[in-house]
């Protein structure tokens, strides 16, 4: 049986709830640090926007946006880094026929196709990635030292 008027849908052994499980595990990580950057922005602020004749939208895309860049930064950099090596969301929601990156590397080690040369490079190829995307969110992420601290 399905919700009232939709009928019946499918969803686990699915990408969506791949994703939905992906979202559910990492979204936390993503928020917190954008909560600490944007409970500390000045009031002052909001109401210089307003005083200036912003509207919401542009005190958002003006005001709030720019002032929560380092959270941002580091919210992508708390997500990213353990989302592009997980395996198990992928296995246990999708049923094994949503293939991720980490699955790759872990069916080099441990599944059928045993090619542990080959995992060890797919897994120095995704080092380098993440240590290339570390740099530069580094580089160009001023102030994030203190979007993770509360």
């Amino acid at each position: 049986p399905g919700m009232i008027g939709l009928g019946p849908f499918k969803l686990m052994n699915t990408s969506g709830a791949v994703v939905l499980g992906m979202v559910y595990k990492y979204l936390p990580f993503m928020i917190l640090p954008l909560y600490s950057v944007m409970e500390k922005i000045d009031n002052s602020m909001f109401e210089a926007a307003e005083d200036l004749g912003c509207s919401y939208m542009q005190t958002l895309f003006r005001v709030i946006i720019p002032l929560s860049m380092p959270g941002i930064t580091s919210g992508i950099t708390m997500v990213f880094v353990p989302a592009i090596s997980t395996f198990i969301i992928s296995r246990m929601l999708g049923g094994g026929t949503e293939l991720l990156l980490g699955d790759l590397i872990e069916r080099q080690f441990l599944g059928g196709a045993y090619n542990p040369q080959l995992g060890a490079a797919i897994s120095l190829v995704m080092m380098a990635v993440v240590v290339i995307c570390m740099l530069v969110m580094n580089r160009f992420g001023e102030g994030e030292e203190q979007a993770v601290m509360l």
